[in-house]
């Protein structure tokens, strides 16, 4: 597998040593398991959503009164 060469300031590079050092983990590992959870995240957030759009048709014939925040008008709140 290709290496890859990241840059990172002087102060960004001191947060990212501590975080990792947080962690117990080496610099290389804690920057692999970073990834690996951004990709988990991604994965979980998709099939929040998925799951959210399935269920919208039957959330608001039962809430009715509910307006989601994307559908507000300025000055308008939910009931």
């Amino acid at each position: 597998m290709p290496s890859l060469n990241v840059t990172f300031t002087e102060e960004e590079m001191e947060g990212v040593r501590a975080a990792a050092a947080a962690e117990g983990k080496s610099l290389k590992q804690y920057l692999h398991d970073l990834g690996v959870r951004e990709m988990q995240r991604k994965r979980f957030v998709a099939g929040a959503v998925s799951w959210a759009d399935r269920l919208r048709a039957e959330f608001d014939e039962a809430f009715p009164e509910e307006v989601p925040p994307s559908e507000r008008g300025q000055g308008v709140t939910a009931a």
